[in-house]
């Protein structure tokens, strides 16, 4: 597979109008006293040129992305909004199954972020993937080391809601700090407060304004005649802003888990879904039982037209034709993760592209700027208090 490998500036660049007039070795020897070696004033002059370049610009050799054999092709995506070329670096399984990553050009000091989605065909194959290629880049002196994961898994793992289970979305966070990330950046985790589970810094982004402007135009022909439908509570709050900036009415259907097998049911509908159209909307979808029930619920309300909506289209085994099948209008969702040919072919679903978000993302987080103003205005934002 291939990384990202573009220069941004080096620290032994030769000085220029935007540095202090006095800002080179033998300067810093006069001002802090001629007894300062020639080498410590040069190590001082370092520190000075990393603090002006604190005001806003890089201070790594370069901005650098990578990837796994997860979803290699959204990673090229956002290698071509960044106008960056994808770098080197080889990742493939030796003859007994273990995995072997070796970086094919010079890392040291860069800004380092690697992509790569925790999906199947084999999730276990894309963390390990993911953990070995953190390391090899720490062991490789990376400036700063990113976990770029638009997809995270075991997000359903966040809680001990049964006798002698584990918390495997804690465990794995811990795994990627250790592993050699400074940071992380992922986007609409099954539940928000799994950003606690990190011990390293990291951003959440999401969905949800390319999901609204999806459905905007819908809403718009009929809007007293659009609900939006939530199947599962913990999307409740995400939904409410999507409900919100569609102005349309939000109905909850609040389900159980009878076992472990995937399977759930509903049992309760608080809301009034006596309308023409229903979106529903979730943050990820595997086998599709839910939103099967909720379709079914639906059709027996007289809804006439329905929608599906989702970050995450997992679409275990025939999840995509199932869904199809039930008589929904389309599923609209996102490359987040990669797209199985044969739910591709049902004709029925609509990718959006999130690879330029994650590329101003990444950009950003590169030059010091904020991420969240993507998502809030500025004026929202309150600004920074220097003393």
């Amino acid at each position: 597979m291939h990384g990202v490998a573009a220069d941004v500036r080096g620290l032994g660049d030769e000085p220029g109008d935007h540095q202090h007039p006095d800002a080179d070795p033998a300067s810093a020897m006069t001002r802090r006293g001629a007894h300062i070696s020639e080498a410590s004033a040069r190590i001082l002059f370092m520190q000075d040129h990393l603090r002006s370049a604190a005001g806003g610009e890089s201070v790594f050799r370069g901005l650098s992305v990578y990837t796994g054999n997860a979803h290699p092709r959204f990673a090229k995506d956002i290698c071509s909004y960044l106008d960056i070329p994808i770098g080197d670096v080889d990742v493939f399984k030796f003859a007994n199954d273990e995995i072997f990553v070796q970086i094919k050009e010079n890392a040291r000091e860069h800004d380092v972020f690697v992509v790569q989605s925790l999906v199947g065909p084999s999730v276990s194959d894309a963390i390990m993937e993911l953990l070995i290629m953190l390391d090899a880049f720490k062991r490789a002196s990376a400036g700063r080391i990113t976990a770029v994961m638009p997809y995270y898994a075991y997000g359903r793992s966040d809680k001990k809601d049964q006798p002698r289970v584990p918390i495997t979305a804690r465990l794995l966070a811990d795994l990627i700090g250790v592993a050699g990330a400074d940071r992380f950046l992922t986007m609409d985790m099954h539940q928000m407060q799994i950003q606690g589970f990190f011990s390293i810094p990291g951003d959440e982004l999401s969905a949800r304004n390319l999901l609204v402007e999806a459905f905007r135009e819908i809403v718009e022909k009929d809007p007293d005649g659009v609900v939006l439908v939530v199947p599962d509570l913990g999307y409740a709050n995400v939904a409410r802003r999507i409900a919100e900036a569609l102005e349309i009415p939000l109905v909850f259907m609040q389900k159980t888990h009878r076992d472990n097998s995937g399977r759930s049911e509903v049992v309760a509908v608080i809301g009034d879904i006596e309308r023409k159209r229903a979106i529903v909307i979730d943050d990820e979808i595997l086998t599709g039982t839910t939103i099967l029930n909720t379709v079914r619920i639906l059709k027996e309300r007289g809804v006439k037209e329905i929608y599906v909506a989702c970050t995450h289209a997992l679409l275990a085994g025939d999840a995509a034709e199932r869904l199809v099948a039930s008589g929904i209008v389309k599923l609209v969702t996102t490359d987040a993760v990669p797209l199985r040919p044969s739910a591709a072919a049902t004709g029925k679903i609509e990718v959006l592209t999130v690879a330029p978000l994650f590329a101003e993302a990444i950009r950003r987080i590169h030059e010091g700027e904020s991420v969240g103003v993507l998502f809030h205005p500025p004026g929202l934002q309150l600004p920074l208090q220097v003393n």
